[in-house]
């Protein structure tokens, strides 16, 4: 396969997942959210109070919302960055206004209670559950729902100390906050319960969608003491196409000279990694560590910013 040919593929493989991914979220939130009223952050969330209090369908105002931002942030962040926002908008607005089509409905007009009623939190946990997969799904495939995802890299890029993560923290708050705004949502109290369930969905669904892309992102560290160490490197760096590191290695009660094996990979290649080991030395020895982070080719972006004049002063201090 030439390079041109793994681009193309990468990005329909990019283009699929994410409306897996949506697809997903569209069912979670149809099914365990809408039905029981509850709230939740991000553009959708405050389309669903909307609805909630108003009875307007929600993927209308979730488009009307989503165009109003892309309006101003094809000027600021440019067509090619929000290619994909845009498909995942329209992707997304689709499948909401299809499933809200087919499933049946209450006399309220809201979806059916799948859980049954009074399963208000239980149905909460599983929707935030799955609705925290589905937005990983998107993010580790380059994607984005749009909405206030817009507005944090908006916001980020021209005030670059301000992280997208407390951009979205602060304008979710907002969107979930607002329900004690809406009278049809009962008294103080009720509009207060609803806020908590909200602040509630927002935490599980946080949690859940950190949890997935750290699993898919954790990284290991192999340590391995063998006689065949030639064998095993060429192996690895042959077949799983890896960087090894070998080190000098000393013992201490047998005095003899050995080489180490030092090698870091995702997780999700270790069976791999052992499975060659035991096919080269059934007798190696080996260790495994998990390490907090691995930044560099092949792994991890270094996601921080220096000062132009700091980089300006080590590129010349290197030249030197």
């Amino acid at each position: 396969m030439t390079f041109q040919h793994q681009q193309i593929w990468n990005e329909t493989k990019d283009y699929l997942c994410i409306a897996l991914g949506l697809l997903i979220y569209t069912i979670s939130f149809t099914v365990f959210l809408m039905p029981y009223q509850i709230v939740a952050g991000g553009v959708t969330g405050f389309s669903a109070i909307i609805y909630y209090a108003t009875g307007f369908h929600l993927e209308n105002t979730y488009i009307i919302i989503n165009g109003l931002l892309l309006i101003v942030a094809l000027k600021i962040l440019g067509v090619k960055f929000l290619m994909k926002t845009i498909f995942a908008i329209f992707t997304l607005y689709f499948l909401l206004k299809f499933a809200q089509d087919i499933i049946p409905k209450q006399e309220n007009g809201l979806p059916f209670k799948l859980m049954g009623e009074g399963q208000d939190f239980m149905s909460m946990i599983i929707g935030c559950v799955l609705t925290g997969i589905a937005l990983a799904t998107v993010f580790m495939n380059n994607g984005s729902t749009g909405g206030t995802d817009i507005i944090a890299a908006a916001v980020n890029k021209f005030h670059p100390n301000v992280s997208l993560g407390n951009v979205l923290i602060t304008v979710d708050f907002c969107i979930i906050g607002s329900c004690m705004f809406f009278p049809q949502f009962g008294t103080y109290l009720e509009r207060a319960h609803k806020v908590m369930f909200g602040f509630c969905v927002m935490a599980m669904e946080n949690y859940t969608l950190d949890y997935v892309m750290n699993a898919r992102r954790q990284s290991v560290q192999f340590m391995i003491f063998s006689q065949k160490w030639q064998e095993i490197a060429n192996a690895i760096g042959m077949e799983m196409n890896h960087g090894v590191t070998i080190l000098d290695g000393h013992g201490w009660y047998t005095g003899t000279k050995m080489k180490v094996l030092c090698i870091l990979a995702k997780k999700n290649e270790s069976v791999n990694i052992f499975r060659l080991i035991k096919m080269i030395d059934p007798q190696a020895f080996v260790s495994q560590s998990s390490v907090i982070g691995v930044y560099g080719e092949g792994f991890d972006e270094m996601r921080v910013k220096i000062k132009e004049k700091k980089r300006i002063e080590e590129k010349e201090a290197i030249s030197e």
